[in-house]
């Protein structure tokens, strides 16, 4: 994680690094899926999670979206996360050009043993999305970090910072809010997200109620990243209202306190 911190702090050099690497072609679409293991959800939730990225992921619906593309084809990598990034958990890029290509990417998934961690650190999520974004060797029209969550950053670098520089270097930040359970913050998870971890042109959060809804919005989700479209939104604020983007390191403060 060294190297992802030194990276972040650099971001004004992306475009340079970006320019120097040897492409292995042109894509659609970079996208990383920067998925949520905190122990907030339990193993059964964990499991849906897993099994609904996996279930998008060979969905006819996900292919045709690559398929119909400028270029047609998407370059794809996955992650898990918690108060830091599992590097054990993370699946290296992979183009998707075909349905068996998809297939293959899922069934990679589909192997991978299910666990959870502590703490919840959604900069470090955004920070290894950026470094895997910024090194590869892909030329996408879009760079998208795919961040599903339960819950607001309670460790390391605040959020807002690390998303306002991977933003600067180009990046899109959309985000999956996992509402499964009620807020004792006060703040909606949705407009948590809208606030403080989503950011770029046409960013958005999909909010999820429900664990049994996930595979659908997983899958929406991805097509409209892989399509560059964006839902209209159903988070309505007011005016003034503005969100604590430092509201999960507080009441990891106050538990502590207690």
């Amino acid at each position: 994680m060294l190297a992802t911190v030194a990276l972040m702090l650099s971001f004004s050099t992306a475009p340079s690094l970006l320019a120097q690497t040897t492409a292995a072609g042109e894509v659609d679409v970079e996208l990383v899926l920067a998925v949520d293991v905190s122990r907030s959800m339990d193993y059964e939730e964990v499991r849906i999670q897993r099994e609904g990225y996996v279930a998008a992921l060979r969905h006819p619906d996900f292919f045709n979206a690559v398929r119909n593309g400028l270029v047609g084809k998407i370059a794809i990598s996955y992650y898990e996360w918690a108060g830091a990034v599992d590097e054990t958990s993370v699946l290296d890029w992979q183009v998707i050009e075909t349905a068996e290509d998809a297939q293959a990417f899922a069934s990679r998934l589909e192997e991978r043993p299910i666990g959870t961690q502590r703490r919840t650190s959604i900069s470090a999520a955004i920070a290894e999305g950026a470094t895997m974004l910024l090194t590869n060797e892909f030329r996408g029209m879009r760079q998208v970090i795919d961040i599903s969550g339960d819950g607001p950053n309670n460790v390391g670098q605040p959020v807002a910072p690390a998303r306002d520089k991977a933003v600067d270097a180009g990046i899109i930040i959309n985000g999956l809010a996992m509402m499964l359970r009620p807020s004792g913050g006060g703040t909606p998870l949705d407009s948590y997200y809208e606030d403080c971890v989503i950011g770029g042109p046409g960013s958005f959060v999909l909010p999820v109620h429900e664990i049994e809804d996930f595979a659908i919005a997983v899958r929406r989700k991805l097509v409209l990243e892989v399509s560059g479209r964006t839902p209209a939104s159903d988070i309505r604020k007011v005016a003034e209202e503005r969100t604590d983007c430092m509201i999960g390191e507080r009441q990891w403060r106050n538990y502590l306190d207690r």
